[in-house]
């Protein structure tokens, strides 16, 4: 998971194109009457950025690596961001549960240079940090777990999606350097890969156990996203539960909120 978020922030960045014109000196020597005369002629220097020629309309679809998302997640219950006694093992740590997912595939139509729509597919994963030293169980008829006696130093429980958001997007003019104000907004789609759990105890070492975990199968939402130029903020909230054929986890919803980077 580490290499691919080094990886992603590396195909991000992008580089910024100029084109210069050099200065140049002509000299002319002519001889008259046995002496020489000398011209100089010379040229100014200026340099320009080059911008890509604006399209008015058109459809366009091709491979990216765009609008990666780094941010927290948060759970909550039943319209509350405290958990209720029967989520309470799902009790977490906050600054160390995360929100990460970006783009590879785009389909769209540009309306004008100020508004385009696009649908688009990628991945998406919910890592969350538990603060107690539980198992959840695989292979469960409901979203179970059981209590360890020893101490993991890292208990994370996490999601892996096929994200399709509908994007719609509304750009300002260019400013300097050719950067925009960017608002998207739209739903999203997400279709369950698979479930996770890793723990790390000095007793166990380095543990991971793959299932599905009650994870909805599909998963329904809607997001927005602000920015200049390449970076800016995102937040997403899912419709549905979090957890499908658990009873006692209905009303469990996702937010995540957080930087976007490359529109």
């Amino acid at each position: 998971m580490k290499r691919l978020l080094v990886a992603a922030l590396l195909c991000s960045m992008a580089s910024l194109g100029f084109a210069q014109k050099t200065t140049t000196v002509t000299t002319t020597t002519k001889t008259f009457n046995g002496k020489d005369t000398v011209t100089t002629v010379k040229t100014t220097t200026t340099t320009e950025r080059k911008h890509h020629s604006e399209k008015s309309s058109g459809f366009n679809f091709g491979v990216t690596f765009s609008r990666f998302d780094l941010g927290l997640t948060t759970l909550i219950d039943n319209g509350s961001f405290t958990l209720s006694s029967k989520n309470d093992f799902l009790s977490y740590r906050s600054w160390k549960s995360s929100n990460v997912g970006f783009d590879l595939l785009q389909f769209g139509y540009r309306f004008s240079p100020n508004f385009k729509v696009y649908l688009s597919g990628g991945f998406d994963w919910t890592l969350i940090r538990l603060r107690k030293d539980i198992t959840i169980q695989r292979n469960a008829t409901a979203l179970t777990y059981i209590t360890d006696s020893i101490h993991f130093s890292k208990n994370r429980f996490s999601s892996t999606y096929l994200r399709i958001p509908l994007s719609f997007e509304f750009r300002s003019k260019e400013y300097s350097k050719g950067e925009r104000f960017r608002f998207i907004v739209g739903p999203e789609a997400g279709l369950l890969l698979g479930g996770r759990v890793k723990q790390i105890s000095a007793e166990r070492g380095k543990q991971k156990f793959d299932d599905d975990y009650h994870f909805a199968k599909m998963r329904y939402g809607a997001f927005t996203r602000i920015g200049y130029g390449s970076m800016g903020l995102f937040a997403k909230y899912y419709l549905n539960d979090m957890f499908e054929n658990s009873p006692a986890q209905e009303g469990l919803k996702n937010f995540a909120f957080g930087l976007t980077f490359g529109f």
